[in-house]
Formats: C-alpha cells, structure tokens, sequence
C-alpha cells in the first residue's frame, strides 16, 4: 500500500491518490500514514478530526485561522463529491491570493492537502457530500476569520453560480479588508 503524492500549482498543496486493494469483499486502503506523508514533506501531526454533512450546492469556506493556531488540513470525501479550494494567504509567497482547486470524490479517493497559511472552502457537487478533514490544530473560536467565497481579486472558478451559504459565510469580508 502506498500514496501518489501531486503537488499543485502552489507546491506545498498537495494532492493525494491513496492505493486501493479491491476485491470480492470490497476496498481497502490507507488514509494516512506518517512515514509515507514524512517522505513527501508533510510532517504536521494532526490533533483533530471534523466530519462535515452537506447537501448540493452548498458553499463552506472560506476559512482559516490566524496564528499561533493556523491549520494544516488533509481533506477527504468518503460520500459524495466537492470541489474544495486552497487560497495562499501567506503575504511573503509568490501566490499570494492566487487559490487552487480540485474534485474531490468518494469515487477517485483523492485527498487534498492544505498546510497552514492557506483559505479552505468546498462546494458540494453531489446530492450529498460527507467530508472528513484532519486539522493540525485544534478549533480556536478567538482565532479563526474567513474570506467572501467570491472575492473578485481572488476570483475562484466555482462549479456553481449561486451555492447555498450559512449567514456568517455570506457576509466573510473580501481579503483586501482583512490583510
């Protein structure tokens, strides 16, 4: 068993295929293992675990937290299918404010892997989605913000036109206001 490790256009995000053994009883495969992430240059342990339910067209994100309590987030679909989104929010970096994106399914088994100083957010393509994610550090309600999904500077290609959002997503200030 292994990974197929695939940096992006911004590298440290990386997308990953785990390997798969399929037979007469169904699927098995590893979601993560240190020594194999270790080798890609992923070494942030995780401390926490979200499971996420959503409905199509609904829009999560996009989130963050400011330091000390930035998160590095490993996302994976086990139901469904999204379109998840990182946004380089690193000042210092090149591909300040650009973002990249990838479906993600319960099919392809791909996840993406988000480090600290990054904007996550994915909309759900599928009647429903389950989204599980690991977190480099725990929930801190002092320390998290978030970006307007349609930010113009950013300017993310979302699948979807018009995405169900929660109230306090639809009013995320855009990045210019908050940076």
């Amino acid at each position: 068993m292994g990974f197929n490790f695939k940096k992006l256009d911004i590298p440290e995000v990386v997308l990953i295929t785990p390997d798969c053994f399929t037979d007469e009883r169904g699927q098995f495969m590893e979601l993560f293992k240190l020594s194999a992430f270790a080798e890609c240059g992923i070494e942030k342990p995780f401390v926490q675990i979200n499971h996420s339910s959503s409905a199509k067209n609904i829009l999560r994100g996009l989130h963050f937290q400011n330091s000390p309590k930035s998160q590095a987030k490993l996302v994976n679909v086990i139901n469904g299918e999204i379109f998840d989104v990182a946004v380089d929010l690193r000042k210092d970096s090149a591909s300040y404010g650009k973002w990249v994106g990838e479906r993600l399914t319960s099919d392809n088994r791909r996840m993406l892997y988000i480090p600290e100083g990054f904007a996550h957010g994915f909309c759900v393509l599928s009647d429903k989605a389950e989204v599980v994610y690991q977190c480099s550090n725990e929930y801190s309600k002092e320390h998290e913000s978030g970006i307007l999904w349609s930010d113009p500077l950013i300017n993310i290609n979302w699948p979807l036109k018009n995405p169900i959002l929660s109230v306090k997503d639809a009013n995320l200030p855009n990045l210019k206001d908050i940076f």
